[in-house]
């Protein structure tokens, strides 16, 4: 994978892959259940074949897919396993329904899924929207919605709200920008430009980059504010990762616990959680951070609960014992700060999904949860991650495995959470996280104090088309909502 790779929005299943079995962590601790129709299925020697591979894919669909009795009858196994895959999907292409399948996908290498889960890829540290600028939809810009804290980017002193109209010399247009944003060097040229009065200025030195292995630490940015007498805690969190790819310690888990820990010894009595650009991924750490802030909860309390097909269901009720094993409850921790606050703000855009909406509906029954952006994506259905455990097929797929409920039973929202204040991102010209003149900051703030730390913007006349965004390259055109493997 190459710089941030962009696909078009019809192309953003089945892009990445993996391999191995994560856990989804339940109320007593148990992981999936083994499928038993693929305990001696896989042939230990010779060369595997796409027949192998789909019938290994079809055994393990059969067994764990949340709509296992909506399988075709006479899927045609001659196909490639990715397409094979994207054949046995719920309604897949039905864009009129919106709980139908969008999200189960499948790789070729496990080790990439593994790795792209864990927020390592290979990329500069650029994360950036396309637009198209004319009505033709020609020619193309792109926006940089944040970069990579130690990345290349960063190094060469790219930030957020930057904006690029060349890549290696050449003008981006809706034709030229995948093969330019994905070539076969890991090096890029930018030419960037500035926007002065609507006209796009190009800078007269470009800045190279190169993407490297990068791992991400998904906390960006944490800081406090006072104003007044509120004392306000600022978290922005890109994606819901316990540890850095092959650790050993949950780094970025505890570093959230530190963080709170923090708000909490400093008093904060207001909160802001930024998830406008999360993706989603480890339902543990989703856990963490809703225990870290939830108010009047404790271990007795349901976080969210798991609805299986009625395969796995009727066999882990065996196993665990019926209504003994699909909750997830609240954890307690001495650095929540529920005591403290009554309330939190979340900053939303189209590219919040999974378990940040988890987040979202998971805290609703206990506290006010106000977002402030614009509407989620809208995923009420979690996955698991399998692989052939003898290493003897290297494909991997993450197909959705149950449905998740709040601890009032809701779990409606496959269009998304509407906000309750609407803030658009500006297109061009975007502050810095933690500037208190930051659009979606400021109207948080607003909404805390009644008082604006800067003018509120009118929305733009005519809004530029988007194109793609690089968000879309994180697994599984971003929208995990996973367990970690235990």
């Amino acid at each position: 994978m190459k710089l941030n790779r962009v696909w078009p929005s019809t192309l953003l299943l089945a892009i990445l892959g993996t391999s191995f079995l994560t856990s989804c962590k339940k109320t007593p601790d148990v992981t999936p259940l083994t499928n038993p129709a693929i305990l001696s299925s896989t042939a230990v020697s010779g060369v595997v074949t796409d027949q192998e591979v789909n019938d290994w894919i079809l055994a393990n669909m059969q067994y764990y897919y949340l709509w296992n009795d909506k399988l075709p009858a006479s899927p045609d196994k001659t196909q490639t396993p990715d397409n094979y895959f994207l054949s046995l999907l719920y309604d897949r292409n039905n864009t009129a329904n919106s709980d139908r399948d969008r999200f189960s996908w499948i790789q070729k290498s496990a080790d990439e899924l593994k790795a792209s889960l864990s927020g390592e890829s290979k990329t500069t540290g650029m994360n950036y929207k396309l637009y198209y600028t004319d009505a033709s939809r020609t020619n193309v810009v792109g926006s940089v919605l944040y970069v990579l804290s130690g990345s290349p980017a960063a190094q060469a002193g790219v930030k957020r709200g930057d904006i690029f109209t060349k890549v290696n010399g050449q003008t981006l247009t809706g034709s030229n920008y995948g093969t330019l944003l994905n070539g076969t060097s890991d090096a890029y040229t930018f030419t960037f430009a500035t926007s002065a009065n609507g006209t796009l200025v190009e800078d007269a030195q470009a800045k190279t980059v190169s993407a490297i292995v990068f791992q991400e630490n998904p906390i960006l940015l944490d800081t406090t504010y006072t104003i007044g007498s509120k004392k306000i805690g600022y978290l922005v969190y890109n994606q819901f990762v316990p540890k850095p790819n092959g650790g050993t310690v949950n780094t970025y888990d505890q570093k959230l616990q530190s963080i709170f820990g923090k708000f909490r010894s400093q008093g904060v009595n207001e909160l802001v959680l930024d998830l406008r650009y999360n993706r989603g991924g480890y339902v543990s750490s989703s856990t963490i951070l809703s225990s870290l802030i939830c108010k009047n909860i404790d271990p007795s309390k349901v976080y969210y609960a798991q609805k299986w097909n009625a395969t796995y269901s009727a066999d882990a009720d065996k196993k665990y014992g019926a209504g003994k094993w699909g909750n997830q409850n609240f954890v307690a921790y001495p650095e929540n700060v529920g005591g403290n606050i009554n309330r939190v703000f979340v900053l939303t855009t189209g590219s919040t999904a999974s378990a940040s909406e988890l987040v979202i509906n998971g805290l609703r029954p206990f506290m006010t949860v106000t977002t402030i952006g614009t509407t989620t994506v809208g995923k009420n259905v979690g996955s698991i991650t399998i692989s052939d455990d003898k290493g003897r097929i290297k494909w991997g797929m993450q197909p959705l495995t149950f449905k998740s409920a709040n601890a009032e039973g809701f779990s409606d929202y496959p269009d998304g959470f509407k906000p309750a204040v609407e803030v658009k991102e500006p297109t061009f010209g975007m502050k810095a996280f933690g500037d208190l003149s930051e659009l979606l900051l400021n109207e948080a703030v607003f909404q805390m104090t009644g008082s604006r730390m800067a003018r509120r913007a009118a929305p733009a006349t005519t809004p530029l088309t988007e194109v793609a965004s690089s968000l879309d390259d994180k697994a599984g055109g971003g929208n995990m909502f996973i367990e970690q493997p235990r």
